[in-house]
């Protein structure tokens, strides 16, 4: 009988494949949330893989989530791009969740970046403000520290203190000046049913200032390993009960996309010139 291959042999064996697609690692991991999928339409991509041809990555299900690992160039600067994540709420562990971050560290990926769409939780943020990621709370139950401790994903208890690297979040906050903006801190609950009025009420309460249903994950375990963490949400709507519309995942897409030229054209360039490798 073959026993299932442990969390590590999994992650070890997606980063070979991954080196093995896509070549040497680059400085920038950025992972694409919903609606954003699009912002490579400004970037020279070369090397692609689906998340499905990937060994022990799951692909995934929602729309707005394309599914594919790229390698393209920005300004010279080569960066990997996951278009797509999964998400606990479909089914997934949360090793599974963020199995992708911690292979693209041991491959030698340094920094990341992470993008979400997300609902503001004050009147102030409107709907297409890009909100650079100071801190999170993580209300969705679930740690990727859960089960054996394996050295390579980090110490057994990880320090938190610091998981959003305060110089790159204001690099990006410093590149969106002319956009619409702001800073704060995101609050991530499982899913997938948005929050009630009263859930709103409380995250503010809280001293969130936006709702969404990744990103924590990810921040905790590339932090843990090491990486630079840098993260930012596209507010799509307003918390329930702060707007008379009710939400769906259509309006996420559509703002998302709406907001692709601020990310393209400020978001993207930053990041380029936040690399410490020489282009090319």
């Amino acid at each position: 009988m073959v026993e299932d291959p442990s969390e590590i042999d999994r992650v070890r064996a997606l980063a070979a494949a991954i080196t093995g697609q896509l070549g040497d690692a680059a400085e920038w991991l950025v992972v694409l949330g919903s609606g954003l999928g699009g912002a490579l339409d400004a970037a020279s991509v070369g090397a692609s893989a689906d998340f499905r041809a990937l060994p022990h990555l799951p692909a995934p299900s929602i729309e707005g989530h394309g599914g594919h690992l790229s390698c393209a160039q920005v300004g010279g600067v080569p960066m990997w791009f996951a278009s797509g994540r999964v998400h606990a709420y479909e089914g997934h562990a949360p090793q599974a969740v963020v199995r992708l971050v911690r292979a693209c560290a041991l491959c030698g990926v340094k920094r990341l970046f992470l993008t979400n769409a997300a609902g503001g939780l004050t009147p102030d943020l409107k709907p297409g403000t890009l909100l650079c990621i100071e801190d999170h709370i993580n209300l969705s139950g679930l740690n990727p520290f859960e089960g054996p401790h394996e050295p390579a994903f980090g110490p057994r208890f990880p320090d938190a203190s610091q998981v959003y690297d305060r110089r790159l979040t204001q690099a990006l906050f410093d590149a969106l000046d002319g956009a619409p903006r702001a800073r704060g801190v995101y609050a991530s609950l499982r899913g997938p049913s948005y929050e009630t009025p009263a859930e709103v009420r409380m995250l503010a309460h809280l001293g969130a200032s936006a709702v969404g249903m990744s990103t924590a994950l990810e921040a905790l375990a590339a932090h843990a390993m090491g990486l630079q963490v840098a993260g930012m949400s596209c507010i799509t709507n307003f918390g329930a009960g702060l707007s008379a519309q009710t939400l769906d995942h259509a309006e996420v897409i559509a703002v998302g996309a709406a907001t692709r030229g601020h990310f393209r054209d400020r978001v993207l360039p930053c990041l380029s010139r936040l690399a410490t490798r020489a282009p090319g």
